[in-house]
């Protein structure tokens, strides 16, 4: 089964973070290719970042695990707080000003 693997996230402040949906990630709907998605599976940030808090695998390694059924709002004010996203790709339904989605 084919699934999409999105290209790291990079912020214009230097923060990174994967941001995946496919059928084998913790996201909403779980599948391959929905037309949308309302939560993503977020892992291995390059920093702690304090609003992934609630999701976190493992909060005492928050630069070393995954943090599931993040809220596509809240992977927004991520990007944002951190001064936009300057690479990388988004799941579809992932409010996404910055870059032009293909």
């Amino acid at each position: 089964m084919r699934t999409k693997r999105y290209k790291r996230v990079v912020c214009n402040d230097g923060f990174s973070m994967s941001v995946q949906a496919h059928s084998t990630a913790y996201c909403t709907p779980r599948g391959n290719f929905a037309d949308e998605y309302t939560a993503v599976e977020v892992g291995f940030p390059n920093n702690r970042e304090e609003l992934l808090k609630p999701y976190a695998e493992d909060w005492d390694k928050p630069t070393n695990t995954v943090y599931g059924y993040v809220p596509v709002q809240t992977v927004y004010l991520i990007i944002t707080k951190h001064q936009g996203m300057s690479e990388g790709e988004l799941p579809v339904g992932v409010p996404n000003p910055w870059t032009s989605q293909e």
